[in-house]
């Protein structure tokens, strides 16, 4: 009944002031202080209908006898609270009016009770209670428990009904200290084992989450009859997440407590939190069905949602249907529950019938039916129920608002998100993080960043979330100076944890600093799984697949087991590296682990083994998968066309298609890319075709590209060139390049002098495009042409990354750049390769083809710049120290083909040189260049492997064979002997 903005017609309890009070027993005129006859006013709505009635008795439990109001000139009044507050300052009313004044100042907030305090003639311990029971109601804990301090202050004593409020307030605050300190009282006073106190005592521990202490007091009383004692520890265990506790609990009270009522039908069916819970869900409902609690509206609202949480939407909708008297909370705890079983579009069904029955939605409806539209990403819903919400006055609502924040965000309309959070009246930390996080989720750094400002000019709290999300835009953004500067504000608010310092490692890492990121990394204590993750990522992300490796193997041995996304980035690496055993070795941890080849797992296995050169296991896990989708047919589509495979790509994808799995971007630039390098022009003109007309997919520039190297490929440049200018979009410098290095193929120069200048005009701070064309020209001999580019280079100080090698023995990795003269062994590596020279020459008539030596200088300078090819020098050092397995980035010539092919050729008059490999190797070279004579000679060899190179025979020396295969830029020599 509320008691606000209304007049109140009837008669006020009041004590006589004559009337004799134990001077050693207090009174409390809060709701729970002691058994007296309550009175309940009527409000009618029209007053001039209000007569006061003959006064009435209060029984005083000290006196146990009546005690007379005064005359009704003095008991009643017609008015407000106000009203009746004058008339008790006029009337020397005894002080007991003014505590019942104060009571009925607990029940609404017409009147300051601090008003009716400070006007109060005497302040007796009546007083002081009553003011304390006015606070807690008026849900002020804090202003009880320091009006309980000045008592002690001023030396009142306690009456015994006031501990439970007190202990009530205690336990909304979670102030263990003072709830401890009025356990002390009691335990000195002796009240300690008093039925109703125990109680309170018990609610305030679980409160204050000492579930112990409860427990121990549950155990030691002696009153194990009163049910109220069993639901106070039945609720604490219940709300603290106990469930199996709670369950054990109201089992022994099943068997020899009290009777149950709905409060512990109630604990107990919140108790089954989950799906494992339903089997004792079902049995608390057949309990349910066989007492007298089954028609309770709070029991069925407890079975609906214990069903919800279950996952048992069917049984729960079937008490609903049954029940005569469902309200707001049942319709909410099905429609929760709708929303937690991720049944979007059920949940704003059932919102719809809800209304359509006549109830109507408060803030746990519209909160649930908001999230579900964000969630769906149904924008349209979502906008019919914010224009429900301003239409019934829930936008000022905190919870409904960030709600809205939350579904714009998840719908991708950031400037409705925007709009709705300025209209909210009051924002909260929460919904500051909200807005931050959607702008950050949606691309919009800069406005994230702003509004991350604007929280720290007005100086709210931050919490981790606010700071991953920022720190995630910073990422995006690059901005190394920003996510400084937030670092600082972390280390001065002293924000720094676990949570945090990972986050800062991710943001390091993708900002490229791994300097700072491995000294944030190494400053963790406490490293958990994300801590390594975190700098794995970041390690392979920048190009530093070793460390990534090394730091997998030191994270196995500090005993911390992996997860799915520790995997992944292993798995990349490995595949970076081209490091067929690492990967095999993580492939085996993850079966020993129980990971499922399903999802982005397999996906990463597959591409994994199949960039290691292993097709045939790429494919032996591919064919193991049992739910095939878009990501695992895409993953082996690329494995096939990186393997030259491309009529298997492509039965592949007819395969995918018949199963009803439609492609995607990806899909197709897989598909194209396996039929540029099989040369299967005219399936890539099809597929292409397929793309937009059928699938109304347009094309990305990286499907032009491929079609652009088809048809470079099959020497129709001028057709190339033809499509490029009549492409519907901006040719980008990718479209240039392929076209650019046709033309250097086939020696088109009237087009690739167009194709240099557009690609110098796209991007002219580019090293890789400038250098490109500076080949361009040296290989047509405008060496002056090729002076002024690299002279622009040098002024613009721009730099190409210069090709290496690197060959992994014996756990270790040694690498090689172009005449280095670094490695320790230097020496006998320029010897080796010296010998090995001497010997192709001599016995294979080989000569160096120096026109890939792009400089302007004597032949005999050329010779030496190929002879001190970073992948001679690699390949000599392997020939030194046996086995390896080699790993050479760049730059790749004719000049090791010829190396292999003159090795182990084998002619009637000339057998295979076995002396050249003496024991089993693993060789694999992975070169990054757009323009390779390996690619054109893969490309030309119509029957895959190298063994019809070889005059028509197999090559078989010690059991091995030789395949080629390329990916893209990238290509993979494998040869197993």
């Amino acid at each position: 009944m509320r008691y606000c903005e209304r007049k109140i017609c009837g008669n006020l309890r009041l004590l006589s002031k004559n009337s004799p009070v134990s001077s050693n027993t207090m009174y409390s005129a809060s709701a729970i202080s002691f058994p007296t006859f309550r009175l309940h006013c009527s409000i009618p709505t029209e007053l001039s209908s209000c007569r006061p009635k003959l006064s009435r008795i209060r029984t005083n439990p000290s006196l146990g006898k009546p005690v007379q109001v005064p005359s009704p000139k003095l008991a009643s009044f017609d008015g407000g609270l106000n009203e009746a507050f004058q008339r008790l300052s006029g009337n020397n009313s005894p002080i007991e009016a003014y505590a019942y004044v104060l009571e009925l100042c607990g029940k609404c907030r017409a009147l300051s009770q601090e008003k009716v305090f400070d006007e109060m003639p005497d302040r007796t311990a009546f007083a002081w209670n009553a003011l304390i029971g006015a606070y807690v109601s008026n849900a002020e804990p804090a202003s009880a428990l320091s009006i309980y301090r000045n008592m002690r202050v001023e030396g009142v004593p306690l009456d015994l009904y006031s501990f439970p409020v007190l202990l009530k307030a205690c336990g909304k605050l979670r102030d263990i200290r003072t709830g401890s300190e009025l356990h002390c009282m009691l335990v000195k006073l002796g009240f300690n084992s008093t039925g109703f106190i125990v109680n309170a005592l018990v609610s305030m521990y679980a409160k204050t989450d000492d579930l112990i202490a409860a427990r121990r007091l549950f155990d030691g009383s002696q009153e194990k009859g009163d049910a109220v004692l069993w639901n106070s520890i039945l609720s604490s265990y219940s709300t603290s997440g106990k469930s199996l506790e709670t369950l054990q609990l109201f089992r022994e009270m099943q068997m020899t407590g009290p009777a149950s009522n709905s409060y512990t039908i109630v604990s107990a069916l919140t108790a089954c939190e989950d799906f494992s819970y339903a089997k004792l869900g079902k049995e608390i409902h057949a309990a349910v069905l066989k007492s007298t609690h089954s028609f309770e509206v709070y029991v069925c609202n407890a079975l609906i949602a214990m069903y919800a949480r279950c996952g048992k939407l069917l049984e729960a909708g079937r008490i609903l249907r049954l029940m005569n008297n469902a309200d707001v909370v049942t319709w909410n705890s099905l429609i929760k529950g709708y929303v937690q079983n991720l049944m979007y579009k059920e949940a704003l069904q059932f919102f719809c019938d809800m209304i359509a029955a006549g109830h109507k939605p408060d803030e746990v409806s519209l909160t649930s039916v908001i999230a579900a539209s964000g969630r769906l990403s149904n924008l349209l819903a979502g906008m019919e129920l914010h224009a429900y919400v301003i239409k019934h006055g829930w936008d000022s609502n905190l919870l409904v608002g960030n709600t809205l924040i939350d579904m714009y965000s998840k719908c991708n309309l950031t400037c409705y998100m925007g709009r709705a959070f300025l209209m909210m009246h009051e924002k909260d930390l929460i919904s500051w993080t909200t807005v931050i996080a959607g702008y950050a989720l949606n691309d919009c750094h800069v406005e994230a960043l702003q509004l991350f400002r604007d929280v720290a000019k007005k100086r709210m709290e931050i919490d981790e979330m606010m700071l991953g999300s920022i720190l995630r835009a910073c990422s995006v953004l690059k901005s190394m100076l920003i996510v400084k500067e937030i670092h600082c504000h972390i280390l001065r608010k002293g924000l720094l944890d676990t949570v945090i310092q990972n986050e800062l490692v991710d943001v390091y890492g993708k900002c490229r600093n791994m300097g700072y990121a491995t000294r944030v990394f190494e400053s963790i204590k406490g490293k958990d799984v994300v801590s390594w993750t975190s700098m794995i990522s970041s390690s392979a992300l920048n190009g530093n697949e070793n460390e990534a490796v090394e730091l997998f193997r030191r994270m196995s041995e500090t005993g911390l087991s992996a997860d799915s996304v520790a995997l992944l980035c292993i798995l990349s690496a490995a595949a970076s590296l081209s490091a067929l055993k690492k990967g095999r070795e993580i492939h085996g941890y993850l079966l020993r682990k129980g990971f499922c080849l399903e999802g982005s797992i397999a996906v990463a296995v597959v591409d994994m083994y199949a960039c290691c050169g292993d097709l045939q296991s790429a494919k032996a896990v591919f064919d193991r998968i049992e739910r095939k989708g878009l990501l695992q047919y895409t993953s082996m589509i690329n494995a096939y066309g990186m393997h030259g495979c491309g009529k298997a790509s492509v039965e592949l994808f007819d395969k995918m298609r018949h199963e009803n799995v439609s492609p995607d971007h990806i899909s197709f630039l897989s598909l194209l890319y396996a039929c540029s390098h099989a040369g299967l022009l005219d399936e890539g003109r099809r597929f292409l075709k397929i793309m937009e007309l059928e699938y109304k997919l347009e094309p990305w520039p990286e499907h032009y590209v491929c079609l652009v190297d088809m048809l470079g490929r099959a020497n129709c440049v001028v057709e190339a060139f033809e499509f490029v200018k009549m492409m519907k979009t901006e040719p980008t410098t990718e479209v240039w390049c392929a076209l650019l290095a046709a033309c250097r193929s086939h020696s088109e120069k009237e087009i690739g002098e167009i194709a240099a200048q557009r690609l110098l005009e796209l991007e002219p701070k580019n090293p890789g495009n400038l250098v490109l064309v500076s080949n361009v020209f040296a290989e047509q001999g405008r060496w002056n042409d090729v002076e002024k580019v690299r002279a622009k280079m040098k002024a613009s100080g721009m730099e190409k990354q210069p090709g290496c090698s690197w060959i992994e023995m014996d756990g270790k990795v040694h690498k090689f750049t172009a005449r280095d003269k670094s490695h320790p062994e230097t020496k006998e590596i320029y010897e080796k390769l010296s010998e090995v020279t001497r010997k192709l020459e001599r016995e294979s008539g080989y000569l160096a083809d120096t026109k890939f030596v792009l400089h302007n200088v004597d032949e005999g300078e050329k010779v030496q710049m190929l002879h001190g090819h970073s992948e001679r020098l690699a390949i000599a050092y392997a020939r030194e120290f046996k086995p390896f397995e080699s790993k050479c980035l760049q730059d790749t010539h004719f000049s090791f083909l010829f190396v292999i092919i003159s090795a182990f050729k084998r002619t009637p008059t000339k057998p295979v040189d076995e002396s050249f490999i003496d024991t089993p190797l693993s060789l694999c070279i992975q070169t990054q260049t757009t323009n390779c004579g390996l690619l054109d000679t893969w490309s030309q060899t119509k029957n895959g492997p190298w063994r019809k190179l070889l005059h028509g025979q197999d090559l078989k020396s010690g059991g091995g064979d030789i395949g080629m295969q390329g990916r893209g830029s990238n290509l993979f020599i494998a040869l197993l002997i």
